[in-house]
């Protein structure tokens, strides 16, 4: 039951992050975000949220402090939109499994090539 409930949350949390993220928050550190998932625990007390940053590593970098400093801003935001008794603390991460695939497709992609040479 607490799961079903966990998943709902982190659901209706990736929805609403999304929207703060690309509409409310306005620090040029912060570049193209996707939200990808958002893992809540049973207890409701800690998010950790999975973005995807469009750019190189230092793009990345910057977006995440940016996120970082703006996380009281995004929690009280959350707050208002779910109305739950305690907002959960957030953490953000990289989604790695994204990129993971990419390198995965490339490689597939350069191995078919060189079977068509």
């Amino acid at each position: 039951m607490n799961d079903m409930r966990a998943n709902r949350v982190g659901e209706q949390m990736k929805k609403e992050l999304s929207d703060i993220i690309s509409k409310k928050i306005k620090d040029p550190r912060i570049g193209f975000v996707t939200v990808t998932d958002v893992k809540v625990t049973g207890d409701l007390q800690q998010a950790k949220v999975f973005i995807s940053v469009l750019g190189d590593d230092k793009q990345k970098q910057d977006t995440l402090v940016g996120l970082a400093k703006a996380k009281g801003f995004i929690r009280s935001e959350i707050g208002q939109r779910i109305r739950l008794r305690k907002t959960p603390e957030i953490t953000f991460e990289f989604d790695e499994a994204i990129e993971h695939g990419n390198r995965i497709e490339t490689i597939i992609k350069d191995l078919n090539e060189s079977d068509n040479e």
